[in-house]
C-alpha cells in the first residue's frame, strides 16, 4: 500500500519538479514530439526569430502551468482532485519538452525569467487550492481558457512553413481545451469577470517579456 504523503513531502516533491522545469533536457516527453515526421522548414532569419519568440512564450507558459498544477496539487483537499491535477501536470510536462525541442531546433533558448514566473504561478496555484477544490478547479478552467486563446493566436502568427512548430502548438491546444473541460465537469466554479481581467493582464506581461528574453 502506498504511503500517504505529508504536506512537507509534497513540498519537497514539488521543489524537485521546479528544478527539473529549469534544467535543460531534464524533462522528457512520454511519447514522440508532434510533427517530428514533418520536414524542418527553411525559414528566413526574421521568421526564425519570430517563431522562436512565440515558442519561447509557449515554453514559459508551460513552466507556469507546471507551477500552477504543482501548487494546487500541494494544497488540494480531495485525493481525486489532487490526482486530476497531477495527471494534467504530466501532460504539461510533455508540452514543456516539446517546446524545448522546438527552441533548440530554432537555435533559441528558454526565457531567463522562467524562475520568477514559476514562483509566482506556484503561489497562485497554492492559494487557489487552499481556497477549496471548487475554486481550484475553476482556476484551472479559467487559466486553460486563456492559454487556449494564446495558442490559437500563435497558430495564426507562426510562419506557415514551420510545420513542426505548428503541429506542436495544435496538439497543445487540443490538450489545454480538454483540461479546461475536465475542470469544469469536475465542479470548477466560474471566476468573476474582474479576476479574469486581472489574469489576462498578468498573461500579457508574461507574453510581452518572454517573447524577447
Amino acid at each position: 500500500m502506498s504511503r500517504q504523503l505529508s504536506l512537507i513531502d509534497r513540498l519537497l516533491q514539488q521543489a524537485d519538479n521546479a528544478l527539473r522545469s529549469f534544467a535543460p533536457g531534464a524533462v522528457q516527453s512520454r511519447g514522440p514530439v508532434p510533427g517530428a515526421d514533418l520536414p524542418e522548414a527553411e525559414l528566413t532569419e526574421s521568421e526564425r526569430r519570430h517563431a522562436a519568440g512565440l515558442m519561447r512564450v509557449n515554453h514559459t507558459g508551460e513552466v507556469c502551468a507546471q507551477a500552477l498544477y504543482a501548487g494546487q496539487a500541494t494544497t488540494a483537499r480531495l485525493d481525486d482532485v489532487r490526482a486530476q491535477m497531477e495527471e494534467a501536470a504530466a501532460e504539461e510536462r510533455d508540452h514543456l519538452a516539446w517546446c524545448e525541442t522546438r527552441l533548440r531546433a530554432l537555435e533559441a533558448h528558454p526565457s531567463v525569467l522562467n524562475p520568477a514566473f514559476y514562483a509566482l504561478s506556484f503561489t497562485l496555484g497554492a492559494t487557489a487550492g487552499a481556497l477549496g477544490d471548487r475554486w481550484s478547479l475553476g482556476f484551472v478552467a479559467a487559466t486553460e481558457d486563456q492559454v487556449s486563446q494564446h495558442l490559437e493566436s500563435h497558430l495564426e502568427r507562426l510562419p506557415a512553413a514551420d510545420l513542426r512548430s505548428r503541429a506542436v502548438v495544435a496538439q497543445m491546444l487540443e490538450d489545454e481545451q480538454r483540461h479546461a473541460d475536465h475542470a469544469r465537469a469536475a465542479g470548477g466554479a466560474p471566476f468573476p469577470l474582474p479576476v479574469r481581467r486581472l489574469m489576462t493582464a498578468m498573461s500579457k506581461v508574461m507574453t510581452a517579456t518572454t517573447y524577447r528574453v
